[in-house]
């Protein structure tokens, strides 16, 4: 792609998130999230393969859809109570519609089902964007309204996590298990975020990194299946004995980063009394840990295929910076012990 039209698309990007950042008016966040859908279209679907068009299809689609829904629930707000505000969302009706959109937007089970057709189409590069920058501007205005609702909240964060630990654990395809792994987490962040935008924030954070992370490892293995992970030994031995441990960090295992988030959720719960659903959730948490599991067992302990196929990539040399990658993995694997501090920031 011409690096002007990347450079475009990429500032588009920002700019659309940006906007609905610092919106206060309903019809200016719609138009930050139009424009941030339009610029990530093309980055989807730049290259020209079958599958790249159908998977910006149905994003499009899904994306028009949530949009629409919530640009539908904003004018009923209007109507009902004369208000604009994003604050000002008091209508019962219209806040439940706009959590059904904007869970569509960033694919939180039942509305789940386009998310990982669509990362399954996609290189791992744009894959990455559609997995962390596309979901900040959903959740910033999820933040900023608050849903009082909290029977649908809870519902959409177990049926969450529960969706992405049993869909992936008969995968073979590294995008998809990477999609559900979204989905699971998500779901994580939406049954404490009446309770704790806090930590809802905090565990978007940290799922960040760890998905970057986790996508820069395969990138630079060039790995799209479970099979294609097992060449990365002779490729990149350190980086192959630190990624077991990007993954069970993800998985949510201590003493890893990802253990944090989990663990302030399910304290967060059992102080608002809701122990079955804190239950739930690190049961649920579990289905997750096993596809994660699997990857590692295929990753350290299983040999490749000795022939052309199978060795070829271990002689082509990458172009990637790894300082990324360096700083993301270590973040990954170290941060747990700095729990408290970064709560305290947080709340500040």
């Amino acid at each position: 792609m011409n690096p002007y039209v990347l450079s475009t698309l990429l500032m588009g990007l920002g700019l659309g998130t940006t906007i609905t950042f610092a919106s206060s008016h309903w019809l200016l966040a719609w138009m930050g999230l139009e424009i941030n859908t339009l610029a990530i279209l093309p980055l989807m679907a730049h290259h020209h393969h079958p599958r790249a068009v159908e998977a910006t299809t149905k994003y499009f689609l899904a994306q028009a859809t949530a949009a629409a829904v919530l640009l539908f629930a904003s004018t009923t707000n209007a109507w009902l109570t004369g208000q604009w505000e994003i604050q000002q969302m008091t209508h019962p009706l219209s806040v439940t519609l706009i959590t059904a959109a904007l869970a569509l937007k960033v694919g939180l089970a039942p509305m789940h089902t386009w998310l990982p057709e669509v990362l399954q189409g996609l290189d791992l590069t744009t894959g990455l964007i559609l997995s962390t920058w596309q979901k900040l501007a959903p959740f910033a205005l999820l933040l900023q309204i608050q849903p009082s609702n909290s029977t649908t909240l809870i519902l959409l964060g177990l049926t969450s996590t529960l969706v992405g630990g049993w869909g992936g654990l008969n995968q073979t395809q590294l995008r998809k298990i990477l999609a559900y792994s979204s989905i699971a987490h998500l779901g994580w962040m939406i049954l404490i975020l009446q309770f704790s935008p806090t930590l809802t924030l905090l565990t978007l954070l940290t799922y960040f990194v760890m998905t970057l992370s986790a996508f820069l490892t395969f990138k630079l293995n060039k790995a799209t299946t479970i099979n294609s992970l097992a060449t990365s030994w002779a490729k990149t031995p350190m980086l192959t004995a630190l990624t077991p441990l990007v993954l069970l960090s993800l998985g949510g295992l201590p003493p890893l980063t990802g253990f944090m988030p989990k663990w302030l959720i399910l304290q967060e719960l059992t102080k608002q009394d809701l122990m079955p659903i804190a239950t739930l959730a690190a049961l649920t948490a579990l289905l997750s840990l096993y596809f994660y599991l699997r990857l590692s067992y295929t990753m350290t302990l299983t040999m490749s295929p000795n022939n052309l196929a199978g060795t070829t990539p271990w002689r082509l040399p990458h172009t990637q910076h790894s300082l990324p990658l360096a700083t993301t993995t270590t973040m990954t694997i170290l941060l747990l012990p700095l729990t408290p501090t970064i709560t305290t920031l947080l709340t500040l």
